[in-house]
Formats: C-alpha cells, sequence, structure tokens
C-alpha cells in the first residue's frame, strides 16, 4: 500500500496540527519509508474521500500515530 503514495500534499492545518503535536513534516514523510509500519483503511471517516491510519517509528525511532 505504502508503495502507491507518489507524494504528499500539505496544506496550513495540516502543518498546524503537526506542529501542535510536536511532530515535524520531515519526520511524518519517513514513515512511509517503513514497511514494518502497519497502514490500515480508516473505514470510518472515509465518506468522502478515501482515509488511512498509520501507527509505526519514524527514522528517528519515536512512535507516531498518523492520520
Amino acid at each position: 500500500m505504502l508503495d502507491d503514495i507518489a507524494g504528499f500534499d500539505w496544506d496550513s492545518g495540516n502543518i498546524e496540527k503537526c506542529q501542535k503535536h510536536g511532530v515535524s513534516i520531515a519526520e511524518i514523510e519517513t514513515l512511509f519509508e517503513n514497511d514494518d509500519n502497519f497502514v490500515g483503511r480508516d473505514i470510518t471517516h472515509s465518506k468522502i474521500e478515501e482515509r488511512f491510519n498509520l501507527v509505526g517509528r519514524s527514522q528517528d525511532g519515536r512512535m507516531i500515530f498518523l492520520v
């Protein structure tokens, strides 16, 4: 599933939420480089657009939950 990602589109709302939680955009993007991280569909919140959850470790070794 991670192989299908072509890039990232960060809007100001996403950036503010990440900064609020102390996670940089660069660190979040490293989550997609680790095939051991878990990715699953977020069926509950995918009414308008397809959404996913990711749980795993960044390259810095920090455990992160991403929606």
